[in-house]
């Protein structure tokens, strides 16, 4: 029986390589994918990638299965108003949701269940059928209210993930600093991967 679908949400928060690079080693590893993004992240992937995220989901389904070498049907795109989508309801949850990375704007909303948006209101349905919700929230300094809503997200069932990379292993490429957080993500969803040398083995 082939296993649930991982979603993952593109927000407009810096740090878009994350997000690609995790859907990139899902995909590797032989998991579905179910993708969000917002209008924000389009503009992002564009600056920080060179990549055009079409607005049709249509559209953007076929670029991405393209851009990621796969066929479409294992690479589903939903656009952020398509509330017949699969994770928009608990009775078709995906197995996971990553929101990577996640701006502190979704984290308010997510925080206070303000579904306004596709990718709001799945990361709700996660957290009331109590699956996995993890965010990988990009921003620094945080104020306060910041902290409150992680905690708030936290209290909730959901995982709070920094994108923070390590530099015990002497990275010596930003990509390899990308893989450090991709790892972390991907432990957490229980998907195995060779990325970086485990700690105190040296072996991935």
């Amino acid at each position: 029986m082939r296993a649930r679908p991982i979603a993952v949400a593109l927000t407009g928060a810096s740090g878009i390589a994350y997000g690609l690079r995790l859907v990139a080693c899902l995909l590797e590893a032989g998991r579905d994918v179910q993708l969000l993004y917002s209008q924000a992240a389009q503009v992002v992937a564009r600056m920080e990638m060179d990549l055009e995220l079409p607005s049709s989901a249509e559209q953007a389904g076929r670029v991405l299965a393209e851009h990621f070498h796969v066929p479409p049907e294992r690479l589903q795109v939903y656009g952020r108003q398509q509330w017949t989508a699969p994770v928009a309801s608990g009775s078709n949850p995906p197995d996971a949701l990553v929101v990577c990375p996640c701006t502190t704007g979704t984290l308010a909303s997510i925080a206070h269940g303000i579904s306004d948006d596709l990718i709001d209101r799945a990361a709700d349905v996660m957290l009331k059928e109590r699956r996995k919700l993890i965010l990988v929230v990009r921003e620094t300094p945080f104020s306060a209210i910041h902290l409150e809503n992680m905690l708030t997200v936290t209290r909730a069932g959901g995982l709070i993930m920094p994108a923070n990379p390590g530099f015990y292993y002497q990275p010596e490429k930003v990509e390899e600093l990308v893989d450090f957080v991709v790892a972390r993500i991907l432990d957490h969803l229980g998907v195995p991967h060779d990325l970086l040398p485990r700690w105190g083995t040296g072996q991935a």
